[in-house]
């Protein structure tokens, strides 16, 4: 079991950048693939990034490729995602996600059974 609660979100111009954290309850964290998900206004939730439990694979949407960072400190049971370069369409609610028993990176959202609550990320243009 693992409890997982973002923070970090907030308005930001386009152009900028936001770092986005998870915190994590919990000794499993560290056992676990980690992920970012987001939910654009009035579209279904999409996968952002994922990274192994020791931080060394990682795997990123195309959309936010070269922009985004996903990273993790199992010492902090902390999952943090680094955005720049910011546009209009990454505007959605970023949700931080845990798969407990798979063992290679997936975008497929059914695969995480822990999530967090969410954090609200806006875009001015």
């Amino acid at each position: 079991q693992v409890h997982l609660v973002e923070s970090g979100g907030g308005l930001v111009q386009a152009g900028g950048s936001l770092r986005l954290s998870c915190a994590a309850s919990g000794r499993s964290f560290r056992n676990y693939i980690m992920a970012w998900f987001r939910r654009p206004p009035g579209k279904e939730r999409e996968f952002v990034a994922a990274i192994t439990w020791d931080g060394v694979s990682t795997h990123y949407a195309d959309s936010v490729k070269g922009r985004f960072t996903i990273s993790r400190d199992n010492a902090k049971n902390t999952l943090s995602l680094q955005m720049n370069s910011l546009k209009p369409e990454d505007a959605a609610r970023y949700y931080c996600a845990a798969d407990s028993t798979s063992m290679y990176l997936s975008a497929d959202l059914s695969t995480y059974d822990f999530w967090g609550q969410g954090t609200q990320v806006t875009v001015s243009s």
